[in-house]
């Protein structure tokens, strides 16, 4: 999995695995998330987002199955 730190002030690192479709979010206050069945343009517009929590809140936090897997 490619893991990406990120300007945030609620995420601080982004992975993906693109086999997989799988995204992993770990936030600043702890907690590591994976979430499934996501598209490689939604992690990429993640990356790109002017604010990432906001992206993060409106296009993948409740549309995605995820497991809670550290923290």
């Amino acid at each position: 999995m490619d893991r990406t730190a990120v300007r945030s002030r609620e995420i601080a690192i982004v992975g993906y695995d693109e086999e997989l479709a799988t995204l992993e979010i770990a936030f600043r206050r702890g907690g590591v998330y994976r979430y499934q069945d996501v598209p490689v343009e939604v992690h990429r517009e993640l990356l790109k987002a002017s604010s990432i929590g906001t992206y993060f809140t409106d296009n993948i936090k409740e549309k995605y199955s995820y497991e809670k897997v550290n923290g």
